[in-house]
């Protein structure tokens, strides 16, 4: 499993790291925007919920990286 994982991450290059943390962001504070109105709001938040706020930036940089491996591993 390790193996895998490092063969992986081996194919991941800088240019592609910077693009899914770009991408990540743009789309995770659309996403907040969407799912957390209340985030963007100069009222009083009662509650932030951290992992989920976390979680909506985590998976579109995971899904970009992935993509951008898989398109350089085809290459």
């Amino acid at each position: 499993m390790k193996n895998k994982l490092n063969a992986f991450l081996q194919l991941a290059n800088r240019a592609s790291i910077i693009r899914a943390i770009k991408i990540a962001m743009v789309v995770g504070i659309i996403l907040n925007l969407i799912n957390n109105p209340e985030l963007f709001s100069f009222s009083t938040i009662t509650e932030i919920r951290t992992s989920r706020i976390l979680l909506t930036f985590l998976v579109p940089f995971c899904v970009s990286l992935y993509s951008s491996i898989m398109a350089n591993k085809q290459r």
